[in-house]
């Protein structure tokens, strides 16, 4: 099939090291132990089990009995024994409700089993955003550990130029007023660390200490090869959750069926062969051996149900709108999404783009106001500030790439072709930790 987005990531050339896991390895983790795709997996194999139920119904319903008596009187002397037993047959001839339940079983089981594709499909995009947040923060800390090293030099600077007359008091004070909000702001970007990490944890089920980063020197982001009106005609066809809905309305006017057979006649076949041994004492009734066989039709006409029936075929008619209305629903999310993910994809390169210049005037910059700073025509707030902007510039490229490699998932997921190979895809674009 012609892939209507381009890959996330180059080839990989090297591999991960074995103590930093990869999201591949994260991911198979997720499918073995996530309790969400664990319960879906059970729900559907629940509703095919209730196919097997339904369809029980239209097969013969055969039936064994035995009992054995003792009969003994005071009053007289005629004390019996008796043995019996039976086999019932009971057959289904015509029945419309049955025929019309097994098909709404059958059409359920479809739509549990396209909702479990869903939740396969949920899981990877759940793995990948709490994956990709840990790196998020994991990139947040270390430019805030980089900015508060620079800030420790600028400072410890300062305070030298101080010392000798170069500098105000209120530069010192300036740059200690930096230095300990970054120090704040360590503290909570490792807390942020923390939280994410136990994100990852909540999906596997095991702790993550380390997991592969991206590599940014392989990185390369591409434009959808695919317009927005042919992503959303393939999503009409291979998004799961309209799938879903289509199967529900399909299940809702099989209901309509299902309560208009209510004034439907049914018609059994209805069989049976029983066999009595009496046996009797001295001055009893004596023995005996009795064989009963019968078959015979059964037609079941319903002739008035006190307006039950006509009240069920409104209310099941008044379930197909609805279902029909969530369908519709459904679909303009999905067109939304779908232009909304593209759009984000669109953004996002022209941004990691304008990000990486910025990063590279924000270095220039840096270097000119601490140039400046030390022939007195810049003041240590300027060279603050440029360190800052510096630091902020790599924050937004790198939330830039992580946003880009989600908005990449997350339209695949509405247009109905995210799968595993797209985990693998991005799995060969990370590297271990150096």
């Amino acid at each position: 099939m012609k892939k209507l987005l381009p890959l996330l990531i180059t080839a990989a050339l090297g591999s991960n090291a074995a103590w930093a896991d990869n999201l591949a390895e994260i991911y198979d983790l997720a499918k073995q132990n996530d309790p969400q795709l664990l319960s879906a997996a059970a729900q559907r194999e629940a509703a095919f089990e209730a196919v097997n139920s339904s369809r029980s119904t239209l097969l013969p319903q055969i039936n064994l009995t035995a009992g054995y008596n003792i009969r003994q009187s005071s009053l007289n002397s005629r004390d019996s024994n008796s043995l019996t037993a039976g086999v019932g047959l009971k057959q289904e001839l015509y029945n419309r409700s049955s025929w019309v339940s097994l098909d709404q079983a059958e059409k359920s089981a479809r739509q549990v089993d396209s909702a479990y594709a869903a939740e396969q499909q949920g899981l990877i995009l759940r793995v990948a955003t709490a994956y990709f947040e840990v790196l998020r923060a994991q990139d947040s800390l270390d430019f805030v550990r980089a900015e508060k090293a620079a800030v420790a030099r600028q400072l410890e600077q300062t305070k030298q130029r101080f010392e000798v007359g170069l500098s105000a008091i209120t530069d010192v004070h300036d740059a200690q007023a930096q230095y300990d909000s970054v120090l704040a702001s360590e503290v909570l970007q490792e807390n942020t660390l923390a939280n994410s990490y136990e994100a990852l944890r909540e999906i596997t089920g095991e702790e993550h200490q380390k997991i592969a980063i991206l590599d940014t020197k392989r990185f390369s982001a591409a434009r959808p090869d695919a317009s927005t009106q042919a992503l959303i005609e393939q999503a009409q066809q291979e998004n799961l959750a309209l799938l879903t809905k289509r199967i529900a309305q399909d299940i809702a006017k099989d209901s309509i069926s299902l309560a208009d057979a209510g004034h439907l006649p049914s018609l059994t076949l209805d069989g049976g062969y029983n066999f009595t041994d009496i046996s009797g004492t001295e001055g009893g009734t004596g023995n005996g051996d009795f064989n009963d066989f019968n078959i015979g039709l059964n037609l079941s006409v319903p002739l008035y149900t006190g307006g039950n029936t006509t009240s069920l075929v409104k209310q099941a008619e008044a379930k197909y709108v609805e279902a029909s209305q969530n369908l519709e629903k459904t679909y303009r999310t999905v067109v939304k999404d779908v232009r909304a993910h593209y759009n984000n994809i669109n953004a996002t390169i022209g941004a990691i783009r304008a990000y990486n210049q910025s990063v590279v005037s924000a270095q220039s910059a840096l270097e000119a106001t601490e140039a400046g700073f030390d022939v007195g025509t810049r003041t240590i707030v300027d060279v603050l500030d440029s360190t800052r902007r510096l630091y902020d510039a790599n924050r937004n490229l790198s939330d830039a790439r992580y946003n880009y490699i989600l908005s990449v998932l997350q339209l695949r997921q509405a247009v109905g072709t995210l799968n595993e190979q797209d985990v693998l895809d991005i799995n060969t674009g990370l590297k271990p930790v150096s």
